[in-house]
């Protein structure tokens, strides 16, 4: 089974009602996709509250892939607030489990630095986070090469499917050290494909710029490189149960209509979501 989605569902214009208020975006979103990533929990943990607002606002089979909070990745540059680790890894516990109860938890992305790198003691940080989030579903995804070097990479393969961790599988562009190559391979029952466009020049020059997020995501897949990706999903789907695939190259909204495309080259229909009030979109990308 393949479902697709994108990052956030709230700056997707090409998939909204002409004149929809904010607050109905995700009623929107999840008219066209089955799947989404809530990448806000990433810069706060989002209360219960607004969780069991997006649970009631998405049809039963909706499911949300929650990004792991910067303060347990090792991304937090401020400082933290929370008192101590376990208050952190407790508070995104729950988070967690709100969307469990409610049968909506894809499952958890823990995506790390470009600095965090093939070491030991950074094996035994993920033994760590095995340990905190054991009652959940976790996709490891990594932004430093070294983890797939040469005489390291079935080793980590090996490691994520040891760990029952899922493997996060990334289209994004070779720019160096800070970079992974696409190494189609499913560690898990589940599988996370993560495309964030092959913008080499934003992607290198991030945080060099005022407007590098603006940059680093701009990317816009042609058909030749959506059926080369098709093909490598196809072939993950041999793998594992499930494939997960994540459009995160918005910067110029390309996002959704990479997406539906790659959905009609894949022959998908996606059921039970919610209905639209206008086929506006369809035919259009």
């Amino acid at each position: 089974m393949i479902k697709i989605g994108l990052t956030g569902w709230g700056d997707h214009p090409l998939i909204y009602r002409p004149n929809a208020a904010k607050q109905d975006r995700l009623f929107d979103y999840s008219g066209h996709f089955p799947i989404v990533e809530v990448d806000t929990s990433f810069y706060a943990i989002p209360s219960v509250k607004s969780i069991e607002k997006w649970i009631n606002e998405t049809p039963s089979t909706f499911q949300f892939i929650v990004k792991a909070y910067q303060g347990m990745t090792g991304h937090l540059r401020d400082e933290n607030p929370y008192e101590t680790r376990n208050d952190m890894f407790e508070a995104f516990r729950q988070c967690a489990q709100t969307f469990q109860k409610a049968n909506k938890l894809a499952m958890v992305l823990v995506q790390f630095p470009p600095w965090f790198e093939c070491s030991a003691k950074n094996v035994q940080y993920l033994r760590y986070i095995k340990q905190q989030l054991h009652d959940f579903p976790i996709a490891i995804e990594f932004r430093n090469q070294t983890w797939y070097s040469k005489d390291r990479r079935q080793a980590t393969l090996k490691f994520l499917e040891e760990l029952g961790f899922i493997h996060s599988v990334c289209d994004e562009p070779q720019a160096g050290v800070g970079s992974i190559p696409f190494v189609p391979v499913a560690t898990s029952n589940k599988t996370l494909v993560r495309i964030h466009g092959r913008n080499v020049f934003g992607w290198r020059n991030s945080g060099s710029t005022e407007n590098w997020r603006e940059v680093r995501f701009l990317y816009d897949y042609n058909d030749e490189e959506l059926y080369e990706l098709a093909a490598n999903i196809k072939e993950l789907e041999k793998q594992c149960e499930e494939v997960y695939v994540l459009f995160n190259n918005n910067s110029g909204h390309h996002a959704a209509k990479n997406a539906k495309r790659l959905q009609e080259i894949l022959d998908l229909d996606f059921e039970g979501l919610s209905p639209k009030q206008l086929d506006f979109f369809e035919g259009e990308f």
